[in-house]
């Protein structure tokens, strides 16, 4: 049995999209559709029996079209996926899922009250390498998650409409979000950032999110960076583990190092003893490799047919939006702490 689709948006990210669905056993793309015509024929090709539209009130009026792949300017992520819904088609949408946290929440209520499947395209959360960070945390090999590291840093494109944090810490806190049991996500965030450029938004930003397990994350975002870094380090009271996004041969690393402290030791007598440090192998996980929309849009298939929540869900989706709103709100407050209710 297979779906059917029509992907709506056919600029920067929906010709992925579109070749995803089109090589997929489980999804039959309907359609393209996109205000500029040309641009969406171009993209699917002269000799391609796909149809092309310009008209999404005729893509949601069409029965025969399952699900929608939406795929525009973040703006346009709620009205879209509201028609949508309210047409009884499930939707995926690209990140954010919307501009703000009450369209995001309305969202997630019309998709439950349907009985409808909503999917953020939070699409490093389905690559090979976030895939077994998620597997080996689930496991207790890396034992308590003590610390986390991430960076995403280049010399890009800097946007007009958001600042770097709405464009580059969304697949940060996706990827918190999909590895992190429920009972270890954030709790609160603070976020410091700067426009050096003046650009008229932050260029730079720095945001320390406590995690409820008693560790926490920090999450660095730069437009700005003369190399191009993806890295993220997560220290566990057991192992550590190296996640090289750039690496083509080496992305994960697991480390068996750590500090060791004599657990009869109280916090007085600790502090007066010397630290010992242990030192073992370290191991390079074998990684199934698989494109990751390509698995994205297997696992929106899936969701369908088991009537179950997606890994990113429209709730995942959500969290991702509160903790952007709260960053947003800490950065104009000079970096204060802001509590991340309903997480």
């Amino acid at each position: 049995m297979s779906f059917g689709v029509v992907v709506v948006g056919a600029g920067y990210w929906g010709p992925n999209l579109i070749r995803n669905f089109m090589a997929s056993d489980e999804w039959e793309l309907r359609g393209v559709c996109d205000a500029n015509v040309d641009r969406a024929r171009a993209v699917v090709g002269k000799y391609s029996t796909v149809p092309v539209t310009g008209s999404f009130d005729e893509v949601i009026a069409d029965p025969a079209v399952d699900a929608v792949a939406i795929a525009t300017p973040a703006s346009t992520h709620f009205p879209l996926a509201k028609a949508a819904l309210e047409a009884g088609k499930h939707v995926l949408i690209e990140k954010p899922i919307a501009a703000s946290e009450e369209e995001a929440e309305i969202l997630v209520a019309m998709a439950d009250e349907r009985g409808l499947t909503l999917m953020c395209d939070h699409t490093f959360c389905y690559t090979p390498a976030v895939t077994k960070i998620r597997e080996i945390i689930a496991s207790g090999e890396l034992g308590d998650i003590q610390y986390i590291d991430s960076v995403r840093i280049n010399l890009g494109l800097i946007q007009h409409d958001i600042d770097v944090v709405w464009d580059l810490a969304p697949h940060d806190l996706s990827i918190l979000d999909a590895i992190l049991p429920v009972n270890n996500r954030p709790t609160a965030v603070s976020a410091l950032g700067a426009d050096p450029v003046g650009a008229g938004q932050a260029c730079v930003a720095y945001l320390s999110l406590p995690l409820a397990g008693g560790g926490i994350a920090h999450i660095h975002v730069n437009w700005l960076s003369p190399v191009k870094i993806r890295t993220m380090v997560i220290g566990g009271s057991r192992r550590m583990l190296v996640w090289d996004d750039m690496s083509t041969t080496q992305r994960i690393s697991l480390y068996d190092k750590g500090v060791e402290l004599s657990e009869s030791m109280d916090s007085e007598q600790r502090s007066q003893t010397l630290i010992s440090y242990r030192t073992g192998e370290m191991v390079a996980p074998a990684l199934q490799e698989r494109e990751a929309l390509r698995s994205m849009v297997t696992e929106f298939a899936n969701a369908i047919k088991e009537k179950r929540p997606p890994l990113t869900d429209g709730r995942a989706g959500l969290r991702v939006v509160q903790t952007l709103n709260a960053a947003t709100k800490s950065l104009k407050n000079n970096g204060s702490l802001i509590t991340l209710e309903g997480q």
